[in-house]
C-alpha cells in the first residue's frame, strides 16, 4: 500500500537514545520559539512562525530510543483558505537500528498532496528534518528558525 502523506527517513551514526533525545529537544532543530514542554506523554507545546503559521501540538505516545507521536490538536496558517489543515494530524518519529546506523523515519500523517500548503510544508519539513534535525543529532547544534530568522526559502517568501 503506498501513501501519500508527508514522510522522509534518515540514517546517522548516532545512537537511537540521541537520536530520541534530539527529536524532543525540538527548540534544538525546529523553532526556538517553542512554548511548553516537549518530552512527555500530555505535553502540550506551542509553535509560532511570525503570523504566518502557528499550531499547538500534544505528545500521544513516547517510547524512549523507539518512537514520539505528536497530535496537531490546532493549527492556523496565513496563507491557506481552509483552516482545517494540520488539524487531528499526527507527526510520527519512529527510531530503529539499521545496518549499523540509526534510522529515524518521519511521517506526518494527514499531510496530503490534496492540502493548499503541502508543497510548503514538505519543503519545510524535510530541510527541518534532513537538514537541522539531523545536524542536532550528529553535531549536537541544529539549525531552527528564531525570531526574525526564516530558515527555508519559502519562509523568506511569506514574509514578504
Amino acid at each position: 500500500m503506498t501513501t501519500t502523506d508527508f514522510n522522509t527517513t534518515l540514517l546517522v551514526d548516532q545512537t537511537p537514545a540521541a537520536a530520541f533525545n534530539a527529536i524532543n529537544n525540538v527548540r534544538g532543530w525546529w523553532s526556538e520559539e517553542i512554548e511548553g514542554n516537549t518530552e512527555n506523554v500530555n505535553d502540550i507545546f506551542n509553535y509560532h512562525f511570525e503570523d504566518i503559521h502557528r499550531c499547538q501540538i500534544k505528545l500521544i505516545e513516547v517510547i524512549p530510543n523507539q518512537k514520539v507521536v505528536w497530535y496537531v490538536m490546532d493549527n492556523y496558517f496565513k496563507f491557506t483558505k481552509d483552516d482545517t489543515e494540520w488539524k487531528d494530524t499526527k507527526i510520527i518519529f519512529e527510531i530503529s537500528e539499521k545496518d549499523n546506523q540509526t534510522q529515524i523515519h518521519v511521517t506526518h500523517l494527514g499531510l496530503v498532496p490534496e492540502y493548499e500548503c503541502f508543497d510548503i510544508c514538505q519543503n519545510a519539513w524535510t530541510n527541518y528534518i534532513q537538514n537541522s534535525l539531523r545536524s542536532l543529532i550528529t553535531t549536537g547544534k541544529g539549525q531552527p528558525n528564531s525570531t526574525g530568522k526564516p530558515r527555508t526559502e519559502d519562509e523568506k517568501k511569506l514574509r514578504s
